[in-house]
Parts: C-alpha cells; sequence; structure tokens
C-alpha cells in the first residue's frame, strides 16, 4: 500500500485518483491537529454486494491498529453502519463510496473511508457525553501517521485472510467487536431489534410482529464525492 497526502478530502481524492485508473492499495490521508482522516482504495473481483464486507473489514483492521499502538485499556466496538466506538463513546466513523451501486455489478473501484476525532473542538465535551475523543481516551501517544500506516497494514492482512479462508473467521471476529447484536434499533424507516447479519454483513432486524427484515450494505453506500 502507498499513501498520497492530501489538503482537504480524503474520500473525494481517493475517488479521483480510482477514477484516473489508480492501483488497488492507495491510501489518501488528511492529518490535522485535531483530526485525521484516510480513505483505501480497493479493486474488488466480486460483485459489490460481497465486496461491501470491505467496511466491516475495515472496521476490524482499525480495532486491531488501535489494539496494536494504543494502551490495553483502550477498548474499541464496531456499529453496522460503519460508526467507530472507544470506551464504548461514539469516536469516528467508517464511510464507503463504489463505482457502482448495483450489488450484482464487479464496481471498478470501492473506498472505505476513515474520520477519526483526535482532540476536542471548541464544543463542550461535558454536553456530549456519549461522543469522545481519541486522546481524551488515553491514546495521546498515538500518532496519526502510524494508525493510518497500522490501519491500511492490518486492513490488508485482513483482505488476504478474506481471500484465503471466505468470509467465516471475520464473520466471527466482526461479531465479537460489534456493538448493538440484541438491542433495539432503527435503519431507514424500519426499527426492531438488531439479531445479526447474513453472510454478507446484511442487518437482520426483527420488527414487532416478528418479521425478519435483511437491510443489505449496500444502504450504507456514500454518493461518489
Amino acid at each position: 500500500m502507498h499513501g498520497h497526502a492530501v489538503t482537504s478530502d480524503a474520500m473525494a481524492e481517493a475517488a479521483r485518483q480510482a477514477t484516473l485508473g489508480c492501483d488497488a492499495g492507495l491510501v489518501t490521508y488528511v492529518s490535522r491537529p485535531d483530526m485525521v482522516e484516510a480513505a483505501l482504495v480497493f479493486a474488488p473481483e466480486v460483485p459489490l454486494g460481497k465486496a461491501m464486507a470491505m467496511l466491516p473489514l475495515c472496521g476490524v483492521g482499525f480495532q486491531n491498529a488501535l489494539g496494536a499502538l494504543g494502551p490495553p485499556e483502550v477498548a474499541a466496538h464496531l456499529e453496522w453502519h460503519g460508526g467507530i466506538r472507544v470506551n464504548a463513546a461514539s469516536c469516528g466513523a467508517l464511510k464507503v463510496t463504489a463505482a457502482t451501486t448495483d450489488p450484482d455489478e464487479v464496481p471498478d473501484w470501492l473506498i472505505v473511508g476513515l474520520t477519526m476525532p483526535l482532540m476536542a473542538g471548541t464544543e463542550d465535551m461535558g454536553h456530549t457525553p456519549d461522543r469522545t475523543v481519541l486522546y481524551a481516551e488515553g491514546c495521546a501517544d498515538v500518532a496519526p501517521s502510524d494508525l493510518i500506516e497500522a490501519w491500511a497494514r492490518h486492513t490488508l492482512h485482513w483482505i488476504s485472510r478474506w481471500e484465503a479462508d471466505g468470509p467465516r473467521t471475520l464473520h466471527t471476529d466482526w461479531r465479537g467487536l460489534c456493538h448493538g447484536i440484541g438491542e433495539e434499533t432503527g435503519v431507514s424507516d424500519l426499527t426492531g431489534t438488531f439479531v445479526g447479519v447474513d453472510e454478507d454483513f446484511g442487518m437482520l432486524l426483527r420488527d414487532a410482529d416478528d418479521t425478519t427484515h435483511l437491510i443489505p450494505l449496500t444502504t450504507l453506500l456514500e454518493a461518489q464525492p
């Protein structure tokens, strides 16, 4: 994987490079004192519906990276829609975009972006107890460049495992890190109990009538930047 520093929007620059035909593995990043943004470019060889597994895969990669760099008492968990929790509070997120929205089409490229707040901004953190920033959670010694490099490295390792072993190992690790399984949640216009995911990480949501709805990960696709 190779890095490319940008001045504003990491995902937008990654999409521009991908459209121009860059190699898979490009990492774009923006590092500011209070925030780190990065994006990874993938060139999937499977249809988009399967390739969307890169979103939870990048989440596990991030958890592994923070686990390697941060103190042992820091715990990271993952939300189905890409949110990241550090010590149970919301702290950054992953987003995904692709060259197509057709789940049956192999996308020319797919990009997962990471946004991670490092320091509190002007708002008073006391007013938002469910939100935190990385440096407030004992990670002040984690350099943004090291975090991006470790995220890319651990994600690449997981891609190799996913390609060799299929999704089972990723499923197992991701479920152990997933926040909210068994709890009430709402997605789009549906509400119910988040009972798990299907083989492609689509959310299984059981409503009050005991009907289980499948919400595919493709519903999380961002518009192309």
